[in-house]
């Protein structure tokens, strides 16, 4: 999910009219038949945990997080709930929920969109300390991206954190092979996913970089940007 893919010849999707919600079903379902391949295919998560350490080095014992986008619950939900931290994760994929459910037992899982868990919305979780989205977002449309992170600003308690990482690629919802499956990806260039997450009122505390091969070969090499943020507001 690098640049790279703009030079495959894939297809892009065009993405749902402003204020339509897209049918993320054949998103989910594709989810629903990697299951754990996903693991075997990205074993070394270095940014990811490095992120998840930030979380555990700046919140207070007990803090509530979110993670959002959860999968399978390993490495982040495990390595939170080890921490002392209360952990919500969160999925639309049902295998994932299931995996979750199992790898992580004292963390809590619920099958859902992020478009549910808005405050006040059908499934009010209440608010958090932090919230973690790694490579959750890059499965929206760029039109929803906005949304999506005003969602995460309202979950969050005032000086909240988030955790988030993207893939660095210019493309809008677009369709790739993945892990013998398809999927709709959406990216930013690095400048223009920090202007993005500004303009949700997040403060950019800290930012990484790593250029990642899969060590499956129908997933090309990418580049994983991590943006380390709070709340501002």
């Amino acid at each position: 999910m690098s640049e790279g893919f703009l030079e495959t010849g894939y297809e892009s999707d065009e993405a749902a009219p402003e204020g339509t919600r897209p049918d993320r079903e054949g998103q989910a379902e594709a989810f629903d038949a990697i299951g754990d391949r996903y693991d075997e295919a990205f074993p070394y998560k270095k940014g990811q945990l490095a992120a998840a350490e930030w979380l555990i080095r700046t919140l207070p014992a007990g803090s509530r997080v979110l993670d959002l986008g959860c999968g399978t619950g390993l490495p982040t939900a495990r390595q939170l709930v080890e921490a002392g931290f209360e952990v919500i994760g969160v999925d639309l994929s049902r295998g994932m929920v299931d995996l979750a459910r199992e790898y992580v037992p004292r963390a809590t899982f619920h099958r859902l969109d992020i478009a549910d868990v808005a405050p006040g919305g059908p499934h009010d979780l209440g608010r958090f300390d932090a919230v973690a989205a790694f490579f959750s977002l890059l499965m929206l449309p760029r039109t929803e991206i906005p949304r999506a992170l005003r969602t995460i600003h309202d979950l969050l308690l005032p000086g909240g954190l988030f955790a988030l990482s993207m893939v660095e690629a210019d493309v809008d919802y677009f369709t790739i092979p993945f892990l013998g499956n398809t999927i709709r990806v959406s990216g930013y260039l690095r400048d223009d996913l920090r202007a993005v997450i500004e303009e949700a009122d997040f403060e950019i505390v800290d930012e990484s970089s790593y250029t990642y091969a899969p060590a499956i070969s129908d997933v090309p090499p990418e580049e994983q940007l991590f943006l380390n943020c709070s709340r501002r507001g």
